[in-house]
């Protein structure tokens, strides 16, 4: 007996201390799971509630949130496991930035079901989610605008593979289409949303078509529209990474503004009931080759709309443009986690550089909403929410990970953040309207913009040229049309196409150059 109390107190001594915080039903059950482990000991309790505060509970006290620094010192605690699932949004974030500032790594249950039936292990406890950190309370969808262009309906979303595409896809199939079909160019990214979708799509009876093809190749789009019926299309395909576009600009232009013209005239042609382009709040004022591309995408379907205004049954097209969503591909989140796992640095372009964000569900359920909104050419703006220093998120989230940030006033720390000066077209701040003419509408986070557009024929006459110096590669002539088209665009920098400053280096075109530089 004695020495199996000394062997367990052995034992104990080498498991590490953490806090739970959340001294409720959670708190109790993570608690013993927490002591059949071999990795942790729990030092004591943090809640909020004042009846709980100074009680003992399992043989563990509970304190208040302003005790947390003592203990921190008193056992070592280096690690905050939270239990509160009764917690809204806004009491979450604030309880992470507390723990943040006190360098405190924080994990969290990632499903109270499976905790409190006993099928949780401790190896499943995560790390926060950013969407805790910068997410806010969410509004209740407007059950009749989410369904009202996809139950019982054909629905197609392009770029299906992508970040948002594939969370369309998702809240899509849990409206009930009779078909939804999945377009996108990457065979890898097909093949992986489908398989995801695969069993919720059976289990529903509903059909998922997943189709390979280019929103630039307009016999294939109608192909594939009128194969299927296509009620509504959701137009997510586009290249969206700044500093990419700018580096390939021929591709940007012809993916984004040619790709987004050949899907429009196919739903045309096909009488598609419905069409909504992704768009984004880089469209305002753009200063890069990318936000340009989408305004001019935007300019598209507004001339297009006062065509099919005129018909009986015309296809109905709208835009929705918002800002960053979390997790995307090309975030800044998944790539500061990365660099942080490496033991930095984080780098960071400039440190005043602000960005709004939005959770990608959150998103998508206001994109679909606001395309069943859309009469015809309209311009939705989502509402982003505050905007976010992208340096202090960086903190944020180093304190999060359990560590210190290093700096001149901190050497020892252990995350360093690296500013390495803004990208080719990138901005400071970004904006979600072009001018103040901003209506309601039915959903208090979706407003409308009453926004200038061209004719059909001026749009068809600046696309021609478009295409024309796309096809020539000539690069000079196209920035100065894209500079010259009524965008606003106001570049920050030179051409930045790789290609073409090759091709270009020394003022020497020739083919002779060109095959030398090839060996």
């Amino acid at each position: 007996m004695m020495m199996r109390a000394y062997v367990n107190r052995l034992n104990m001594s080498n498991k590490e201390a953490v806090i739970i915080y959340g001294a409720g039903a959670a708190g109790r059950q993570l608690t013993n799971l927490v002591r059949q482990s071999e990795e942790y000991k729990v030092a004591a309790f943090i809640d909020d509630k004042r009846n709980l505060q100074g009680s003992i509970i399992q043989g563990v006290a509970v304190y208040g949130r302003s005790a947390i620094e003592k203990l921190q010192e008193k056992y070592g605690v280096n690690k905050v496991l939270l239990a509160i699932p009764s917690a809204s949004r806004t009491q979450r974030r604030d309880i992470f930035e507390y723990l943040s500032e006190r360098q405190f790594e924080v994990l969290t249950v990632p499903n109270f079901d499976s905790l409190i039936s006993g099928t949780l292990s401790l190896d499943q406890l995560k790390e926060v989610s950013i969407d805790d950190l910068l997410g806010r309370p969410q509004v209740e969808p407007i059950q009749s605008l989410l369904q009202a262009n996809i139950f019982e309906q054909n629905v197609m979303v392009t770029g299906a593979g992508g970040s948002i595409g594939s969370e369309l896809c998702r809240q899509i199939l849990k409206q009930k289409p009779t078909r939804l079909v999945l377009f996108e160019r990457s065979e890898f990214a097909l093949y992986s949303i489908e398989r995801e979708l695969r069993p919720l799509a059976n289990a529903h009876n509903i059909e998922l078509l997943p189709i390979l093809g280019n929103v630039q190749n307009y016999q294939r789009l109608c192909d594939v529209m009128r194969s299927f019926c296509v009620d509504t299309v959701y137009h997510a395909a586009a290249y969206k990474h700044v500093p990419l576009v700018e580096f390939n600009v021929v591709e940007g232009v012809a993916n984004n503004v040619e790709g987004t013209y050949q899907t429009a005239l196919a739903a045309i042609e096909c009488d598609v009931q419905s069409f909504v382009l992704i768009s984004t709040d880089k469209a305002v004022r753009p200063t890069n080759v990318m936000g340009t591309t989408k305004r001019l995408a935007e300019l598209g379907l507004q001339a297009l709309a006062e065509q099919e205004a005129s018909k009986k049954n015309g296809t109905r097209f709208c835009m929705v443009r918002f800002g960053n969503v979390l997790g995307s591909s090309g975030s800044v989140i998944p790539l500061f986690k990365k660099q942080i796992e490496s033991g930095g640095p984080i780098t960071v372009t400039h440190p005043e550089i602000t960005r709004y964000f939005m959770t990608i569900p959150e998103a998508a359920q206001l994109v679909i909403q606001a395309g069943a909104m859309g009469k015809g050419g309209d311009v939705f703006v989502l509402d982003m929410g505050q905007p976010v220093k992208i340096s202090q998120l960086a903190e944020s989230l180093i304190h999060l990970s359990g560590r210190e940030i290093r700096s001149a006033s901190n050497p020892d720390g252990d995350i360093e953040i690296h500013y390495t000066g803004l990208r080719p077209g990138e901005k400071l701040y970004e904006e979600l309207l072009i001018g103040d003419n901003v209506l309601e509408t039915a959903h208090s986070r979706i407003m409308s913009a009453n926004e200038s557009f061209l004719s059909l024929k001026d749009y068809d006459n600046l696309r021609d040229r478009l295409n024309q110096y796309c096809l020539s590669n000539d690069l000079v002539n196209l920035r100065q049309l894209l500079i010259d088209a009524p965008t606003g665009f106001n570049p920050t920098g030179g051409i930045s196409d790789l290609t073409w400053g090759y091709q270009t280096e020394g003022d020497d075109h020739s083919p002779e150059l060109l095959k030398q530089n090839c060996g």
